[in-house]
C-alpha cells in the first residue's frame, strides 16, 4: 500500500508541475523516477495520463479525472499521518516559481515574501527578475506580475491595481533648464531612456490619447528602471517613471511632475498564473499575497507639487 500511495503522490506532483523535471525537483527525486512512476500508473489503469511532446507535458482528460478523485484522498491521508506539532507549518509547502519585472522585485516581491514566510514557512519562492516578455508556461512559471494589458486566454489574470506613468525631473534640473510645455520640448532636453530588452531599442514614452514619443538622443539609457530613476533623481535627465517608483520622491520633494496634462490613462498591474490544470494551495497563497501587495503599492491619485519657477532665459 505504501508503494501505491507513493506512485499516486508522484502523479499528483507531476500533474501540478509544468514538467516532469520540475515535479522531480519539488519531490527531491529524479526525472527518471517520475517518468517510471507515471508509466507504471498508466499500465495499471490502461490509460495515458499525460500527452508528451518535446516542448511540454500536458495532462489528459483521464488524468484530470483521476487527479480530481485522488487529491482529496491524498490530502486526508497526509493530514492523518502528519504529527500534530508539524501540521500547522507543513500544511502548505513546496516550490513556487515567480516571474517579476525588475522594478517590482524589491517593491512587491520582498513584502510578499515576508508575509508568506510568517504564515507558510514551508513555501519556497524561486524568484526570477526579468523585463523580457516570456512564455510563463514553457518556462515553468507558477505566478507572474505584468504591467499593462493581460488578455492571454492561457492565463488566469487579476488586475490588482492601477499604475500611472509620470514624466518627472529633479527641482534643480527644472530650475536650470525649465520645464517642458509640450511633448515636443522633450527633444531639446536631456532625457533618460529605458531599454526594451525584447527589441534592443528604447521604450517610447506614453502620453494622452495614445500619443508616443521615443527618445532619440538620451543622455542615459539603461535596462534597469532603478538606474534610470537614479539618473533622474540626480538631476542628470528628465524621465518617465511608474508612479510606484516616483511617488516617494514626489512626496519628499526630490522629484517634480511635468507635462501633467499629457499623462496617459492608468495602466493595469496584473498578477497571473497559467490556466491549465489544478492549482496547488501554495500557488494560490503566493498569487493572493502578490495581489495584496500590488493593491497597496500604486497610488493613482498622485498629488501635484508646486513646481519651482523655471530659470528665466536671457533676453526673455
Amino acid at each position: 500500500m505504501q508503494g501505491e500511495l507513493e506512485l499516486l503522490r508522484i502523479f499528483r506532483a507531476a500533474a501540478e508541475a509544468p514538467s516532469f523535471r520540475e515535479a522531480a525537483i519539488r519531490l527531491g527525486a529524479s526525472p527518471q523516477g517520475v517518468t517510471r512512476a507515471v508509466k507504471q500508473l498508466e499500465q495499471h489503469y490502461g490509460e495515458p495520463l499525460f500527452h508528451r511532446s518535446t516542448r511540454q507535458v500536458r495532462i489528459t482528460a483521464f488524468g484530470e479525472a483521476l487527479l480530481a478523485r485522488l487529491a482529496p484522498t491524498l490530502a486526508q491521508f497526509e493530514d492523518l499521518w502528519r504529527p500534530a506539532h508539524t501540521k500547522q507549518q507543513a500544511a502548505v509547502s513546496g516550490l513556487v516559481r515567480v516571474s517579476v519585472p525588475r522594478s517590482l522585485g524589491s517593491r512587491a516581491v520582498l513584502p510578499a515574501m515576508e508575509e508568506i514566510a510568517k504564515q507558510h514557512p514551508a513555501i519556497t519562492l524561486d524568484v526570477r527578475l526579468s523585463d523580457r516578455i516570456s512564455d510563463a508556461v514553457d518556462e515553468g512559471i507558477d505566478v507572474g506580475l505584468r504591467v499593462g494589458f493581460m488578455r492571454d486566454s492561457r492565463y488566469v489574470a487579476r488586475e490588482a491595481a492601477k499604475m500611472r506613468l509620470l514624466t518627472v525631473a529633479s527641482p534643480d534640473l527644472i530650475q536650470k533648464l525649465g520645464a517642458p510645455d509640450k511633448i515636443e520640448d522633450l527633444a531639446n532636453l536631456p532625457v533618460a531612456a529605458a531599454l526594451d530588452q525584447n527589441t534592443g531599442r528604447p521604450w517610447p514614452w506614453y502620453f494622452r490619447a495614445g500619443a508616443q514619443w521615443t527618445p532619440t538622443s538620451p543622455v542615459v539609457i539603461a535596462d534597469d528602471a532603478d538606474i534610470e530613476m537614479g539618473a533622474v533623481l540626480s538631476g542628470i535627465a528628465f524621465g518617465q517613471l511608474a508612479d510606484y517608483m516616483a511617488l516617494p520622491h514626489l512626496n519628499s520633494g526630490g522629484l517634480v511632475r511635468v507635462l501633467e496634462s499629457e499623462e496617459p490613462s492608468p495602466w493595469g498591474l496584473y498578477v497571473f498564473r497559467p490556466q491549465p490544470g489544478p492549482v496547488a494551495a501554495r500557488v494560490r497563497i503566493v498569487f493572493d499575497a502578490l495581489a495584496s501587495v500590488l493593491s497597496t503599492l500604486s497610488d493613482s491619485q498622485v498629488g501635484s507639487r508646486d513646481r519651482p519657477k523655471p530659470k528665466q532665459k536671457k533676453g526673455g
